[in-house]
This record gives structure tokens, sequence and C-alpha cells, in this order.
């Protein structure tokens, strides 16, 4: 991380820590080091992850897709306790965070290595076709977003590639249910363990073992 992209990092909005984003870059450096394909994002919300995740992929030569339809999950929305309404469009009342995303890829200096992908998460992992180094999933974490995610993306983790979920919280006080139980499913099915070393926080990192 370049201190052009730390700052942009740390000016962007977001819920991703640092110690988890740090992990997450980590991540994304052994991925790049196996070379066994692209890295994707599911959720980007205003570019955080994207420069942690982007950092990586400039060193070891590979590129992020960067995959949301930038209006905000159910609870970013009005009324719900994580809503910003400086990421509203006055013209249309919705959330857009899509200009803030760009606004940080840039001032990173990451816009030749992340690539957004503006749309519906299940409808683009549905037409993908290549196997993916690194599948870092944080979306909307409802039990039906989390199940359409998993459906639409697990699958194109390479063989050997990592995973990465954020907001894994072993106690329901901590946090919602549904990326944890995303998280078991995938160890419990037997084609992912658990990379040890590279999860932080609520971030975890498993490893596919087709």
């Amino acid at each position: 991380m370049t201190p052009r992209m730390i700052a942009a990092a740390d000016a962007a909005k977001g819920f991703l820590p640092t110690q988890e984003a740090a992990a997450l870059h980590h991540a994304g450096l052994a991925a790049g080091a196996e070379g066994r394909g692209p890295f994707l994002e599911v959720g980007a919300y205003c570019g955080k992850s994207s420069v942690w995740l982007g950092a990586a992929a400039r060193r070891s030569g590979m590129v992020v897709f960067s995959v949301d339809h930038h209006r905000g999950s159910e609870e970013n929305q009005a009324g719900w306790e994580w809503h910003d309404h400086e990421l509203v469009d006055a013209g249309t009342g919705r959330m857009d965070t899509l200009p803030w995303w760009r606004a940080t890829v840039g001032a990173a200096g990451l816009e030749d290595v992340v690539i957004g992908v503006v749309g519906d998460s299940p409808t683009v992992g549905t037409h993908w076709g290549t196997p993916l180094g690194l599948l870092f999933i944080d979306g909307g974490h409802s039990e039906e977003c989390v199940r359409a995610d998993e459906a639409a993306w697990i699958r194109h983790v390479a063989s050997g590639g990592l995973l990465a979920i954020h907001d894994v919280y072993s106690d329901p006080k901590d946090g919602g249910r549904p990326p944890y139980e995303l998280y078991r499913r995938l160890l419990e099915g037997g084609n992912f363990v658990e990379e040890q070393g590279l999860g932080e926080g609520s971030l975890r990192v498993l490893r596919e073992r087709r």
C-alpha cells in the first residue's frame, strides 16, 4: 500500500476496519502470488475494500472486478441503522454509492487495476465465466442476499483459490447470522478449509480444496 492508496482508503466511507482490510490485502497478495486468476469482490460500497484488494492486485499483476449495484444494502436504506444521507442522490432520492466508489478508486490511482461492474450480483455471477483466484463476499447480509451470492459465486473460485467472507461473527450478539452460516456451510461441505493466518476480526479466509 502506497501512502496515496492508504489516504484514499482511510478517506472512504465504509465498515471495513483497518486490521481486517490489511488481512484482506495479505490474502490478495497470497492469491496473486499463486496466479490462479483475477480477484473479485461482491459488495464495494464506497471503495475501501476495492483499494486494499487493488493494491495487492497491482503488486502481483492481477486485476480486481468490483461488483455492486451501488444502491445500498437493506441496512443502508433510510430509517435503518447504517443509513448515510450523504449517499442519497438528490435527483432520484435513492442511494447511489457509485460516484463515491469512483472517487476513491481514482484517488488511489487504481483505475487501471480495479474494474467496476455495476449490476445485480446474482445476475452477474450467473453469467460469469472466469475462475477466480480470490473471491471476497461482502454484499447484503440478509439470508436471501447471502444465499443468492453463494449460489452465484462460490462455484467460480478456482481450484485451490481463496474465498474471503466479511462480518463472520460466532456470537449472535456481535452481528447478523447469514455470513457466519455461509462460513459454516462451506467448511462443513468439505470443499473449503480455513486458511490459517490470513483471517482477522470478522474476516475469514478459506481455501478451495477440490
